[in-house]
């Protein structure tokens, strides 16, 4: 994921999606609008058995793209369902055992909310990422808290070569802060989807922000 020194779009799906073939259509358009990195398929509440289906529906129009498809806090679940990654938090499978789980070549990132101490943690252990977070109020986790800035994005991008993720309320609007503070991915979520021109719309105004930024 560290292949482009520009920062890029990390793309969260929505929390609910009950039915992943009528979701499909709008993922490609997003992803047919401009360059996305990798997409966060995030079901909260969901069976096994959805999940399963939605990585079925979801993982060719990533791959065909050569867009990474990485599932949200279920190391088995990607392993078993061939996605290209998992993402974990600190309430979640610990760092080494999603590791074990996944295999060495696929993408591993862990949450670290505002904590230098943790995101040093993880990427000493070998994490692929780290994301920090939230940044701005967001409704799509409810219990985020703001306490990230950008003073810890510099920091990390003076001192540690592992990329880094900031999540949390981004916008179109608030990005660019973000970009030249040294976030090397911004993962969006409600900005694209709840987006009023829709999500293609939303994806080319993020990379609008990223090469005037860049």
């Amino acid at each position: 994921m560290n292949d482009s020194p520009a920062c890029r779009l990390y793309l969260i799906t929505p929390p609910r999606l009950e039915d992943p073939q009528a979701f499909a259509p709008l993922l490609a358009q997003a992803l047919d609008a401009g360059d996305v990195a990798c997409v966060q398929l995030r079901l909260k509440d969901t069976s096994d058995a959805l999940i399963a289906r939605a990585v079925d529906t979801l993982r060719p129009i990533c791959h065909a793209r050569e867009v990474a498809l990485i599932l949200n806090d279920r190391p088995d679940l990607a392993r078993d369902t061939g996605c290209d990654g998992v993402h974990v938090g600190q309430d979640d499978t610990p760092y080494e055992k999603a590791r074990r789980l996944v295999g060495e070549n696929a993408i591993v990132g862990v949450s670290c909310q505002d904590s230098r101490h943790l995101a040093m943690i993880a990427g000493e252990a070998g994490a692929d990422y780290v994301a920090f977070g939230a940044f701005f109020p967001t409704t799509t986790k409810a219990d985020a808290s703001t306490g990230a800035d950008l003073d810890l994005l510099r920091w990390w991008s003076d001192v540690m070569v592992v990329p880094c993720v900031a999540i949390g309320g981004i916008t179109p609007e608030n990005a660019r802060p973000l970009v030249e503070a040294g976030a090397d991915f911004l993962a969006v979520c409600a900005s694209v989807w709840q987006h009023a021109e829709g999500p293609a719309a939303a994806v080319k105004a993020f990379n609008t922000v990223f090469a005037e930024a860049g």
